[in-house]
């Protein structure tokens, strides 16, 4: 199944007829919206008979013809559907590999673990005493906070009296 005999000349019919196409739309644009509408209208109506004209539409034409020839193979032949399958597995793969990637699972190799690991068994009990000691003392936390809340009671206070002074409640 080639290309069929007559492409030459069917870029420029093409061009021409879609040419014909535009010309009658930019003359009811000129109608309805004006000469200077209706101008760029044909000078947009003109590229694709100057398109045939050059040659630019046998391409046009042969793509069309290609791919609409591409497509009809790929509904009838299993083997541009294993093709497909493949494809579709290998975006699958990437993007399931970008995952583990992210989250650090099978990245080859172990994380570098902290120094204080690798000097040996008598380091990791003062980093797990270190860790559990600030989750056993949750009062800290709450006196700062019960100290800025109280200065910022006070600065309301300082604005509500000054609002009373003017007669603002």
């Amino acid at each position: 199944m080639g290309v069929p005999e007559q492409l030459p000349i069917a870029g420029p019919m093409l061009g021409a007829a879609l040419t014909v196409v535009g010309l009658l739309i930019s003359w009811m644009v000129w109608r309805r919206r004006g000469s200077a509408a209706g101008l760029r209208g044909v000078a947009w109506s003109l590229l694709p008979l100057a398109a045939g004209l050059m040659g630019l539409m046998t391409i046009v034409w042969r793509l069309v013809f290609d791919l609409s020839r591409f497509f009809a193979s790929l509904i009838f032949n299993p083997i541009v559907w294993a093709g497909v399958v493949v494809a579709g597995l290998a975006v699958v793969l990437w993007v399931v590999s970008g995952i583990m990637r992210a989250r650090g699972i099978g990245t080859g190799g172990a994380k570098p673990a902290p120094k204080a690991a690798e000097t040996g068994g008598g380091a990791a009990p003062e980093i797990a005493g270190a860790q559990a000691a600030p989750a056993s003392s949750p009062k800290q936390p709450k006196q700062p906070k019960q100290a800025a809340q109280s200065a910022a009671d006070d600065d309301f206070s300082d604005i509500e009296a000054l609002l009373r002074k003017r007669g603002i409640e």
